[in-house]
């Protein structure tokens, strides 16, 4: 699509070596200072800076200025993390449900705790194998499974969007464009504060 993409990676900490989002709040001039060639993605640790910023959540934070020559800013988080940094808000975070049985509770439990406690409402992806997509009765996906327990123990009528993991690339880039411009179309602009300089 073009975009120059940031991702917030709270998966990864953050280090003196591995400099990441801590270390960007903490000294925002720094960031300008490399940002002179970026690059289409760019990848930053951010589980320290994700915890600092979770008292005030993400929209009341200065991520917009700090990273406004980015076209998109991703949060990529565990469940709990996007609970507190968006709670309430009206992004729909993108939850992921890749095609193994096990993932379906591990799915169920981040969907609830981003309903009940973030008050979110996630776009959910379900990953399917192309040849379940051959099947003549294609058998019951994890994604399948999560839908059923959120109407049957939420009340919550999800709808998935499907990936299909697939050796054909068109078919797979079409899913995935699908599932961009959906994302995109869910977005929200975050607010930029201008970075004060201490003299």
């Amino acid at each position: 699509m073009g975009l120059t993409v940031v991702v917030l990676d709270g998966h990864t900490t953050e280090t003196p070596k591995n400099r990441g989002l801590l270390q960007c709040l903490a000294n925002p001039l720094a960031l300008t200072s490399e940002e002179d060639d970026i690059a289409s993605w760019s990848v930053i640790p951010s589980v320290q800076g994700f915890a600092e910023l979770s008292a005030g959540g993400l929209f009341a934070s200065s991520l917009g200025e700090l990273f406004k020559n980015y076209a998109v800013v991703l949060v990529y988080a565990p469940a709990d993390c996007l609970t507190r940094l968006l709670k309430g808000g009206s992004l729909a975070p993108l939850l992921v449900v890749p095609p193994t049985m096990s993932s379906a509770i591990t799915a169920y439990q981040a969907l609830k705790q981003l309903l009940m406690n973030g008050q979110l409402h996630p776009t959910v992806a379900n990953i399917v194998l192309e040849t379940t997509m051959m099947m003549p009765k294609p058998m019951s996906t994890p994604a399948q499974k999560v839908m059923d327990c959120a109407i049957h123990h939420l009340g919550y009528d999800l709808k998935a969007l499907t990936i299909t993991a697939s050796a054909n690339t068109d078919r797979q880039q079409d899913d995935l464009e699908k599932l961009a411009m959906q994302l995109l179309e869910n977005a929200v602009p975050l607010q930029r504060h201008p970075t004060e300089r201490v003299h």
